[in-house]
């Protein structure tokens, strides 16, 4: 069976399946402009969020039998099709989440202590105490939006801090014995009550846009915005609006709309430097994931999983 590798990946992954008998091309620099010259001849494929594998792609790959997804986001397979075509997807939320969990919790405390601040200052041998004065997350709720992997991973990392963690997600009330400690609370009820909003959502059409005007309009307390999801739960001119007209405290952002600057419009470039500009926002490059023990983990599960569905083909044929 022929694999390719589109992204980095730990070398584990390539050795274990050249071991199990595959016939693997790493090739990172394979862009989607050159990915239809590999697709006809491919068993399987493993992306990263630069790929689509959209219905073209698809149609493309008439070998197929598995789509794996480096991570959790499957937003960049079209998973209905790839199932009516006996296209196995597989993806790895379990690889990163306790990763994507710490980065939360290290850009709270960060903002809440006014670090990134207080660290630039001193190395200009600036000496503010008082101005850097921050406050405690203990006693403090915090609201997580989407009790999945991450979610979850975060509000079991929190449970020693003594806050009082509220939990929404549509799909489920019962978040498991590891969150017996979490609040199931509806979208309004975090809109309500929380101190801190964290949003651990997938990208889908009912996730759009989750947090809009509207939804910023509806905040009672002025929280602090954390997002470590995709870029699009968040519309950027609201959250924008949002800290001009002092509705949140602040906001920790990892993911945005656009994540490639180099080819921002105009319009965009005045948005972000708009965002950027507030002193109360901290940012990332998408890097809550990226670790290097994540690196391992996301190859081990990945290469488990890819093993797994060859067996169960092998043995329906």
């Amino acid at each position: 069976m022929k694999i390719l590798i589109t992204d980095k990946v730990h070398e584990l992954l390539i050795e274990g399946l050249i071991k199990e008998g595959f016939d693997v091309t790493y090739d990172t620099s394979v862009e989607m402009e050159q990915l239809p010259q590999f697709l006809p001849g491919l068993d399987g494929i493993i992306i990263n969020s630069k790929i689509n594998m959209n219905q073209a792609m698809i149609d493309l790959g008439k070998n197929l039998k598995f789509i794996a997804r480096l991570g959790s986001g499957m937003e960049i397979i079209d998973r209905t099709y790839a199932t009516e075509k006996n296209i196995v997807c597989i993806n790895t939320p379990d690889g990163n989440c306790d990763a994507v969990a710490e980065h939360v919790i290290g850009m709270l405390l960060s903002f809440a202590n006014n670090l990134c601040k207080a660290n630039k200052e001193v190395k200009n041998f600036d000496w503010r105490r008082e101005e850097n004065r921050g406050f405690e997350i203990g006693e403090k709720t915090i609201g997580i939006i989407g009790m999945g992997h991450t979610g979850s991973a975060l509000a079991i990392k929190l449970s020693g801090f003594g806050m009082t963690i509220l939990g929404h997600d549509k799909y489920k009330e019962d978040f498991g014995q590891s969150c017996e400690h979490v609040v199931a609370a509806s979208k309004e009820q975090i809109m309500e009550e929380c101190d801190i909003i964290s949003f651990h959502l997938p990208l889908a059409k009912d996730t759009f846009h989750y947090a809009d005007e509207q939804f910023f309009a509806g905040l009672k307390k002025c929280p602090l915005i954390i997002n470590t999801s995709r870029g699009n739960v968040i519309q950027t001119g609201a959250i924008i609006e949002a800290l001009s007209n002092k509705k949140i405290s602040g906001a920790c952002l990892d993911v945005f709309e656009n994540e490639k600057p180099q080819k921002y419009s105009e319009t965009e470039k005045k948005k972000y430097a708009d965002l950027f500009s507030h002193q109360n926002v901290m940012a990332s490059p998408h890097i809550a994931g990226w670790t290097n023990e994540s690196l391992t983990k996301i190859a081990s599960l990945t290469l488990s999983r890819i093993v797994k569905v060859v067996k169960t083909f092998d043995k329906k044929s």
